[in-house]
């Protein structure tokens, strides 16, 4: 019989194999385990902090929105910008630009003041536009921008209020219009213009052709604006005044006199020495409405001869709406016999007769001028 035996190999594997399984090292499974769990965390954090950058740029980004497109001042740079784009009848279409008669009156603006110069031929270049303040005062938002109207720098201030939503966003309207007047008076002519646009006062005066020329004509025009207005016809010129409109709501007076033209003051000439030449045709001692005549106490034999031997040096000078001759010294000279009635001798008289003359001139309504010539009592 043969005995068993034991070996070391043998005792040791059932040693292992009875050893209570919580004394046994973790193995591979184990370690995978605990690192997945770690990457977990660390992506969910990953996750909510991206959330959160998300969510403040996209907070960012809605600030920026309404900042450039539904802001008390973006609704302001938009009318700017029209403005700037000689896009008139836009501008004038956006809330609380146009005025009515009861805001005409309020701003204490004639109830017939003429929107002639709301257009795009009347608008000079507008640039370089930046709001520089905003203040909120009650339900009205003072938006302050500074510009350049046609190489003026200037400064506006405007008042912009609520007017609904559009969807979640605000809408706004001006609360004051920012429109603003120019009563204009033009001495010496009718026609004039305002940035190279043509008119005639009796265009925009509500009397038309009856209008006094010496009552100022009421014009809206937009604010902010650069307007220059100047007189170039073939009567008369003026170089123009430039008027910066940039204050909503207020009227700026402009007297524009006139200057004549040199064409004009040689036409006023030739007509005047016109009429002298007719007068020195009438075979009288007092020629009939002319400004020079003869006196005698003795008789007259024969006719008189008359005949201009200097002619006056015309001036044209501003007379309120139209233009004067002013007082201006000519010579005539008379041929004549006189008879003497005390001792019957004939005496052969040529002498000059100086004079003075004066005269009025009127502009008709077709642009022809009216003169008038009359002797100076003065």
């Amino acid at each position: 019989m043969h005995e068993a035996q034991t070996t070391p190999d043998a005792a040791i594997g059932d040693d292992a194999s009875s050893a209570p399984a919580s004394t046994r090292r973790p193995g591979r499974g184990g370690r995978r385990g605990a690192r997945s769990g770690r990457r977990l965390a660390f992506d969910l954090t990953a996750i909510g902090l991206l959330s959160v950058l998300a969510l403040g740029a996209l907070g960012v980004g809605g600030v920026a929105v309404y900042r450039t497109l539904y802001s008390p001042a973006a609704f302001v740079e938009r009318y700017l910008s029209l403005l700037s784009s000689g896009s008139a009848a836009d501008a004038l279409r956006l809330p609380g630009v146009a005025m009515d008669s009861a805001e005409l009156a309020a701003a204490e603006l004639p109830s017939t003041t003429s929107e002639v110069l709301l257009r795009r031929a009347a608008l000079a270049p507008l640039s370089d536009v930046s709001v520089i303040g905003e203040r909120v005062r009650g339900d009205v938002t003072e938006i302050t921008v500074t510009y350049l109207a046609n190489g003026h720098r200037g400064r506006t201030q405007f008042d912009v209020e609520q007017d609904g939503w559009i969807g979640v966003a605000p809408a706004w309207r001006f609360a004051h219009s920012p429109l603003s007047a120019i009563d204009l008076t033009v001495r010496g002519a009718t026609r004039f213009s305002v940035n190279g646009f043509e008119l005639d006062t009796r265009q925009v005066a509500p009397e038309g052709v009856n209008a006094d020329p010496l009552v100022p004509v009421s014009m809206l025009v937009f604010s902010p604006g650069a307007y220059s207005i100047s007189v170039d016809t073939p009567t008369a010129r003026t170089p123009g005044v430039a008027v910066l409109s940039d204050a909503p709501q207020k009227a700026v007076p402009v007297d524009l006199q006139t200057e004549p033209t040199q064409e004009f003051v040689d036409v006023v000439q030739d007509r005047v020495d016109e009429f002298l030449a007719s007068c020195a045709t009438q075979q009288v001692l007092q020629p009939t409405g002319c400004p020079f005549g003869y006196f005698v106490r003795n008789r007259v034999e024969g006719v008189p001869q008359w005949s201009i031997a200097q002619n006056p040096e015309i001036e044209v000078v501003p007379d309120g709406a139209q233009w004067a001759i002013p007082s201006t010294r000519a010579v005539a000279h008379i041929d004549v016999d006189i008879r003497s009635i005390y001792d019957g001798r004939l005496n052969e008289v040529s002498e000059d007769v100086e004079f003075f003359l004066t005269g009025s001139i009127t502009i008709l309504p077709d642009g022809t001028a009216s003169i008038q010539v009359s002797a100076d009592q003065g």
